[in-house]
């Protein structure tokens, strides 16, 4: 049984990244842990119609593993198809972004967000004021650069660097979450530059799916021995 990380684009680039960030917790998981993607999906996920158009694949990748899983992490900063799919399968089902934001909640008083554009800013927003944590958000603002610009590391870590200082000195934020799959290689050089927490999703989530699993097993072994 496994933890399946889906990266919903096509991405080679990203998905590399996505496993990369998993190393760490993989040595703490009670099951493995697999970063995969959609080949159908588009090269990066920058639009709602790129939102919308791939949670009917994202599901059925998600049917055909479901005897194979023991969590399912949706890989993309939109949680595309997250409800669809929690109702759909009996394993925990995490998506990035609301795990992000529920982690940084428990570092810090306010959460910034970097994100890729600033047509990302309002489909962010509905999701912030569907959760419900308008009053924890400092702001979300964007780098300006697509999923494909992230690959120029030089470029992106001075982007990186200067919105993230602006959330924290002009907007107050005292944790910054990563905006998207594709910026996971950037965390810990991010933090260190900036002396602040920085959220990495795809993690948070990872973390959380691995607490589900874990307790899953737990209270089944608690069970067994009544």
């Amino acid at each position: 049984m496994t933890i399946f990380v889906v990266n919903p684009n096509s991405s080679d680039v990203v998905t590399a990244g996505i496993d990369r960030a998993m190393e760490p917790l993989r040595a703490v998981s009670p099951a493995p842990i697999a970063a995969i993607q959609l080949d159908e999906g588009p090269k990066g996920i920058e639009t709602q119609a790129h939102v919308d158009g791939v949670v009917g694949p994202l599901l059925k990748r998600a049917a055909a593993l479901e005897n194979e899983a023991s969590a399912f992490v949706v890989a993309c900063f939109s949680d595309p198809g997250l409800a669809a799919l929690r109702e759909q399968s009996r394993r925990p089902v995490l998506g990035i972004a609301e795990s992000a934001i529920l982690t940084a909640m428990s570092v810090g008083q306010r959460f910034g967000v970097l994100s890729i554009l600033q047509r990302s800013v309002p489909r962010h927003m509905r999701m912030f004021g569907a959760m419900g944590v308008m009053d924890r958000l400092a702001a979300d603002l964007p780098l300006e650069l697509g999923v494909a610009d992230l690959a120029d590391e030089t470029r992106t870590f001075g982007r990186l660097q200067e919105v993230g200082r602006t959330l924290s000195d002009a907007h107050g934020a005292d944790v910054l979450i990563l905006g998207c799959a594709g910026m996971t290689r950037f965390r810990a050089a991010l933090e260190d530059a900036l002396e602040r927490p920085v959220i990495e999703p795809c993690q948070a989530a990872a973390a959380m799916a691995i607490g589900r699993v874990a307790l899953a097993r737990a209270q089944q072994n608690q069970g067994d021995n009544r």
